[in-house]
């Protein structure tokens, strides 16, 4: 390049432009041209340079250890000068500067530019004007930058508080999610629940962005002002924070409590990224304005209204479907809170973690995180947090509830030693049942000379409805009658090899509670009209058919369908479970969380403690219990657990049938029948208590008179339903008619529960009518077993010892059960309805009387 065409460069590409023609002229003939490779250092920091350099193509990148100057490390674009203010000066060098490619220069000795300096003294005195324009410029850059601070500090979000904890599906979609996002520079819809740190996930998008460097503000919504002047400022007046962030982030947090007539604003300023100044009344509007600033909202429900605005949504999953994630979560929390405070990190026991993840966490981190803190501030210099210090973090489905397998080890112990159950059926259950049932056929028939009649009558019915408010279905857990089922599908499996079929669950859940209604007719009538309580060999015949039912369907279906819907006797026992002061139940939380086998319901190998089994028996997992209906507790899903989630809890009785239960009309049909059947035991007396003449001794007037006995009953809880219905029609017509004339609405209208829910309010009852009636068998013949085991071989037991209960005892334990059985049923009919009484009062009028006639016929006769 000649002398002419280079001092036109000089003047029109770099800032010796202002110099005049002779100066410029005298810098252009010592202009060498140099090429320097990519990676070189031409200048170096804190030493002198070596002589000016004029970049012509090329990219270079500097870097200073002044940190208090940003402004130090610039940029270098085609026609900058280098080290003009070192040498002018006689300083050393601010920067490193480095090629990043290959670089074009003009250089000039630094020697040779001082003699020129010194031949134009225009060339120090035109520089000293340039450095003072651009001391202004900075200047004026600093107080807009102070300004700028100063608007926006308020709002700053400084950092990202923390990243997303967690292996689970949705921590690691979380995560997608958010570099996704951080990739490019839509608007993001994030919403969730209260406590899940959604801002905390807008900084994360944001700080993982290139453009990190720029602010992040958050603002509340609530707080905005009608016509939005914080974000969009004024025409004329105060910047609003859009212009003041630049390129930055907005976080528009709570979006749901914007004022309404400012969503209209923010809707075009996620549609078109534009954005009006406020004006005042009767100013014309003023120019819409180009928004570079990303929009970011943060809300507890999805917006549709905004929905249709964002470029991306994000649904921060709740901590509930997170269990997975909450033992690193709480280890999280630990270390933040013991690394802060320098105090040593506590270990959470399993029991406690176990604790944790059974809760819901409404509060979801935030309260997680102040469970932690707390428990760590209450455990002092513990070395362990404890279940009992999480003491808050209980479901309202596990309140009142104590788990018996932490309280007493030694239970659990046995519940899953090979004993329970086992060792007890296979060793004795299944030969005693045998021997039983010998006995009935071939021994005496009266229940004065066959033991094992008495056993059946006198002690096995009233000892197993005592044990129902216990230890509900205990019995089907020892059953013989499915004990004989298991070996009959063990035996036909090994002989003729096949796979069993599986349940028809849909068919068995609509028709089985049915059949065994049905079959527990059959079986109540067969007991009135052929006498079983005195038959024996009719008694042995009732074992077998039910055992025979056990067996037929064990041989066609895999584990217990005949146990879950069709035995008669574990429909009864299921009904009462009901009542049960225990349950056994698995922690939702640590199935959803650890659980990935379900080898309490399907079965398998040994894992952990938890030992091979072949599964639940009655393909219930104990985590999705709605009552005691489905539970025999076999204990199979204790032994086959290896994370220790199952519980055996005592709790409130019958607590189900009023806050989870599901009613089913064929358990109401059967609960009627066995209120009938307290009244069929009695028929002697119940004829004798209503003076009339009926000859039993016939079939058909005997059988008439039992239906009778099983029916009204039944219509006697038909008829107070329907008196309870009358009422509240009447009650909601009136109200509507005096809010008609009134023309103000009265809220009392009433809206009563269906009779299949109400039904089970008369359970109690139930359960204390027919152990009112055994009693008399189990107190007054059921200590005469060992002169009755005597006669039952022939031998002379008349001096072998006996106790048997007075009268007046029974009578007195009778009328007591009774009281006590009504007094239950209308506190949970009360529970069931939620009603006050007046409404449920036909209810608790037809449970008192029919409690006195039980009275009449079990008590005073």
């Amino acid at each position: 390049m000649t002398s002419p065409e280079t001092v036109i460069w000089l003047r029109e590409r770099t800032a010796l432009g202002i110099l005049s023609p002779e100066s410029l002229s005298a810098i252009a003939q010592v202009l060498e041209e140099k090429v320097f490779p990519a990676n070189h250092k031409i200048a170096t920091e804190a030493t002198a340079p070596e002589a000016l350099y004029i970049l012509l193509e090329g990219k270079l990148e500097s870097e200073s250890s002044n940190k208090n100057n940003p402004s130090l490390t610039v940029g270098f674009l085609p026609g900058s000068i280098i080290h003009l203010q070192e040498i002018l000066l006689d300083e050393l060098a601010q920067r490193t500067i480095t090629t990043v490619t290959e670089c074009h220069f003009w250089v000039v000795p630094a020697t040779v530019f001082k003699e020129i300096i010194g031949k134009y003294p225009e060339i120090a005195q035109v520089v000293s004007r340039m450095l003072a324009q651009e001391v202004a410029q900075l200047a004026s850059a600093f107080n807009y930058e102070q300004e700028r601070s100063l608007a926006l500090r308020p709002y700053l979000v400084t950092k990202a508080r923390r990243g997303i904890v967690g292996t689970s599906r949705y921590a690691v979609r979380l995560r997608e999610q958010i570099r996704e996002a951080a990739s490019d520079r839509k608007s993001v819809l994030i919403f969730g629940e209260p406590g899940l740190e959604k801002d905390n996930v807008a900084a994360l998008i944001h700080f993982g962005s290139k453009y990190r460097r720029e602010p992040i503000i958050k603002v509340n919504c609530g707080i905005l002002q009608t016509s939005g002047a914080e974000l969009f400022g004024r025409a004329g007046g105060k910047s609003g924070l859009l212009e003041w962030l630049g390129e930055g982030t907005l976080i528009l947090n709570n979006i749901q409590e914007t004022p309404p007539e400012l969503l209209p604003k923010i809707k075009q300023l996620l549609q078109d990224n534009t954005y009006i100044p406020v004006t005042r009344s009767g100013e014309p509007d003023a120019e819409p304005r180009i928004n570079r600033a990303r929009i970011m909202i943060v809300a507890e429900k999805a917006q549709p209204q905004i929905e249709r605005c964002v470029g991306r949504i994000i649904k921060v999953p709740p901590l509930r479907v997170r269990k997975a994630d909450i033992n690193a979560q709480i280890e999280y929390y630990i270390s933040l809170y013991t690394r802060a405070r320098g105090i040593p990190k506590p270990h959470v026991t399993p029991e406690a973690l176990r604790r944790l993840q059974s809760y819901d966490f409404p509060g979801n981190l935030k309260e997680l995180q102040n469970l932690v803190e707390r428990a760590i501030v209450q455990a002092g210099e513990a070395t362990e947090l404890t279940e009992e210090i999480f003491w808050s973090a209980e479901t309202k489905k596990k309140r009142f509830r104590l788990n018996l397998l932490n309280a007493y080890p030694r239970l659990r112990k046995f519940l899953r030693s090979p004993w329970w159950p086992d060792r007890i059926n296979y060793g004795f259950t299944v030969a005693a049942f045998a021997f039983i049932v010998a006995v009935l056929f071939v021994g005496p028939q009266t229940r004065d000379r066959n033991f094992a009649l008495n056993l059946f009558w006198a002690w096995w019915w009233p000892v197993f409805l005592f044990l129902f408010p216990f230890l509900g279905r205990i019995w089907c857990a020892i059953c013989p009658f499915m004990i004989y089922g298991e070996i009959t599908q063990k035996i036909s499996t090994h002989l003729f090899p096949k796979q069993l079929k599986r349940w028809p669950r849909e068919e068995a859940e609509k028709w089985g509670g049915w059949f065994l209604f049905s079959l527990f007719t059959l079986i109540f009538l067969w007991e009135e009209l052929w006498q079983l309580e005195n038959t024996a060999y009719l008694s042995a015949c009732l074992l077998l058919l039910i055992t025979a039912g056990a067996m037929i369907f064990s041989a066609i279906f895999e584990r217990r369908f005949w146990c879950r819907y069709l035995c008669p006797i574990g429909g009864m026992n299921g009904l009462f479970a009901k009542l049960s002061m225990t349950e056994l139940r698995a922690q939702q939380g640590i199935c959803s969380a650890t659980c990935t086998t379900y080898q309490c319901y399907k079965g398998g190998p040994q894992k952990g403690e938890g030992m091979e089994t072949n599964g639940c028996p009655l393909y219930s997992h104990p985590a999705q219990l709605e009552d005691n209906r489905d539970c025999v507790l076999c204990m199979t899903c204790l032994k086959a657990c290896p994370h220790r989630s199952v519980e055996f809890n005592l709790r409130p009785p019958g607590i189900e049938l009023w806050t989870t239960h599901v009613p089913r009309k064929y358990e109401v049909a059967l609960l009627c029948l066995l209120l009938g059947g307290v009244y069929l035991h009695r028929l002697n007396e119940l004829q004798s208590w209503l003076g009339l003449q009926i000859d039993l001794n016939q079939f058909f007037p005997h059988l008439g008179f039992s239906l009778l006995a099983l029916l009204i009953p039944a219509a006697v809880t038909f008829l107070a339903y329907g008196l309870i219905k009358i009422y509240c029609w009447l009650n909601n017509y009136i109200s509507s008619a005096s809010s008609a004339s009134s023309a103000v609405k009265i809220p009392n209208r009433i809206k009563v529960r269906s009779f299949t829910e109400l039904a089970y309010g008369y359970l109690p009852l139930v359960l204390g009518g027919n152990l009112a009636h055994y009693l008399r068998l189990g107190l007054g013949e059921g200590g005469r077993i060992l002169p009755v085991f005597f006669a039952t071989f022939g031998l002379d037991g008349g001096q072998l010892p006996f106790v048997v209960a007075h009268p007046a005892v029974i009578a007195f334990l009778q009328g007591t059960t009774l009281i006590f059985s009504v007094l239950l049923s209308m506190v949970l009919t009360q529970k069931i309805a939620r009603q006050p009484l007046r409404v449920m009062l036909w209810q608790h009028l037809a449970a008192i009387a029919l409690g006195v006639s039980m009275w009449q016929i079990i008590v005073s006769r």
